[in-house]
Parts: structure tokens; sequence; C-alpha cells
């Protein structure tokens, strides 16, 4: 478990972008992530999506890194931005672009 952790954090830290989500990019598997990945992608970003499905043991280790119970988690330069809401929100009133444009 301590290798997987540190494998998050590394992802993390490697990519100005990263979208922890069910499913992949091309193919997300719930509503909430595939609602992130359509307001990412219409920034035109380069981001690296990580599909929790392929082991749960993905999802407990980043909950616990990120003190974020819920999936999709996404991270603009190490900082969890948020969940689902959270990045529609920030997408809906502007800040979301800010933030990208700052990374």
């Amino acid at each position: 478990m301590q290798e997987l952790k540190d494998q998050i954090v590394k992802d993390i830290n490697d990519n100005n972008f990263i979208l922890f989500m069910k499913g992949t990019k091309q193919m997300p598997m719930c509503g909430f992530s595939a609602t992130v990945v359509n307001v990412l992608n219409s920034y035109g970003i380069d981001y690296k999506d990580v599909n929790v499905l392929t082991d749960p043991n993905i999802r407990i280790a980043l909950s616990e890194h990120s003190n974020w119970p819920t999936i999709p988690q996404f991270f603009i330069k190490g900082e969890l931005i948020g969940g689902c809401d959270i990045t529609l929100e920030l997408h809906n009133s502007g800040d979301l672009k800010d933030l990208i444009d700052k990374a």
C-alpha cells in the first residue's frame, strides 16, 4: 500500500493537471467523472487521467492523501481543486480558467 501511496504522490507532483476518476477520459464510467472530463476538454489542456476502478486500493490511498472521500478528484500543480461540484462551480464562475492559465 505504501508503494501505491508513493506512486499517487509522484503522479500528482509530476503532472500539472491530473484527474483521478472512474473510467478514463476516453470512456468515463460515471456521470460525475464525465462532467469533469467535459469541462477539462473544453480548455484543451493535456491532463493525466487515472482510473480508480482498476484497483480499489487506489481510491483508499488517494483519499488518505487528499482527505477527500469522493471521486473524481482534480489536481492542479499538486493542489487538490476538488470533485465534480467544485470543478463545475469554478468553471462556471471563470475561476477555473484562471487556475489553469496560472499553471
